[in-house]
């Protein structure tokens, strides 16, 4: 099976633009963002400390993944690599996959380029990868998380009591998805 996308492409927007994460990208700013208790106070990263030779582990995995597509979030003003989005792993049996994303950058919070990457990624999964569902899970404290997802249309689902461990205890694991047909490009 081949990826539907090179590592030369991206997927451009006005403010942002998404390309495969390279191992050039496994900076020592990367594995700071991964380190950083604000930036990971929603990761899965946060319980161990992360090195560059983890993000370089896990960028490889993901590079030789075919159901797997990490992208490196570039703003497009300086072109500055400010986070990641991630669509996978893809389900080919039932035509969906997960996404999942942060901003690396706190200069970079709240000026919509979460929201933009995730336009993209959920265009990249409709239009090019024709998957029929994209889904994501989030905390249920992570408000601006909840924000993203809904002004790209995904809508909130169900939430699983008390299945994370938050920074101030148990939350719940709020679930958003959306359908390729209720998709507004």
């Amino acid at each position: 099976m081949e990826r539907a996308i090179k590592p030369e492409d991206f997927l451009a927007g006005k403010k942002v633009s998404l390309r495969l994460v390279t191992i050039k990208d496994c900076t020592q700013r990367y594995v700071s963002w991964l380190n950083d208790p604000k930036v990971n106070q929603y990761l899965e990263t946060r319980w161990s400390n992360q090195t560059i030779e983890t993000v370089r582990e896990f960028v490889n995995t993901m590079i030789n993944s075919l159901d797997n597509y990490l992208f490196a979030i570039i703003e497009n003003k300086n072109g500055t690599h400010i986070g990641n989005i991630k669509l996978g792993p893809i389900n080919s049996h039932h035509s969906f996959a997960d996404v999942s994303y942060f901003i690396g950058e706190r200069s970079m919070w709240r000026k919509g380029y979460a929201t933009e990457a995730v336009q993209l990624i959920t265009q990249f999964g409709f239009k090019k990868l024709r998957l029929h569902r994209l889904q994501a899970g989030i905390y249920a404290s992570h408000v601006a998380s909840k924000r993203v997802l809904e002004k790209v249309g995904y809508k909130f689902e169900c939430s699983r009591k008390a299945q994370l461990k938050g920074a101030n205890g148990w939350e719940d694991h709020l679930l958003y998805g959306l359908l390729r047909e209720d998709w507004n490009a």
